[in-house]
């Protein structure tokens, strides 16, 4: 039997959903998933840049306590990994409004091989973590001077 009205399709509908959250995603950043166990999940952004000494990553974690992130490097990967747990209250007079926000996040970088994973610091300041990776000396770049021929 056909139906009346098509947008009543399941699948439509889910395609439409998707577009939704692609478009949301486009606007707002990295988006608000729920994981396998229930919980929200989201993915800080971060930016990844190099120079001849180290390989610096920075994180956006607003309002997540250093407590709770945890940072491993294994088998060559950076993981930064934790858990947001925020809350706001707004009391006026007339009301009062609180609000929660509790979720993990998870991400994990690649790195190059020639790091040093026994030096790698991390520092926080502002709701960003700044990981720096350093290079071993032999992985540093070398210049080599060009003699002229007889």
């Amino acid at each position: 039997m056909k139906r009346l009205i098509p947008w009543r399709d399941s699948h439509l509908l889910e395609e439409a959903r998707m577009e939704f959250d692609e478009v949301f995603r486009r606007m707002f950043g990295a988006p608000i998933e729920i994981n396998g166990n229930g919980k929200k999940a989201w993915n800080p952004h971060i930016d990844v840049s190099e120079n001849d000494k180290a390989l610096v990553v920075k994180a956006d974690l607003p309002g997540v306590d250093p407590k709770d992130i945890d940072i491993t490097v294994d088998e060559g990967v950076l993981i930064i990994k934790g858990e947001n747990k925020e809350q706001r209250e707004d009391k006026q007079k007339d009301y009062r409004r609180m609000e929660r926000f509790v979720g993990q996040f998870y991400r994990s970088i690649p790195l190059p091989s020639g790091v040093d994973k026994d030096k790698v610091t991390a520092n926080t300041a502002n709701g960003v973590i700044t990981i720096t990776v350093p290079k071993t000396p032999g992985a540093q770049p070398r210049k080599v001077t060009v003699k002229a021929g007889e």
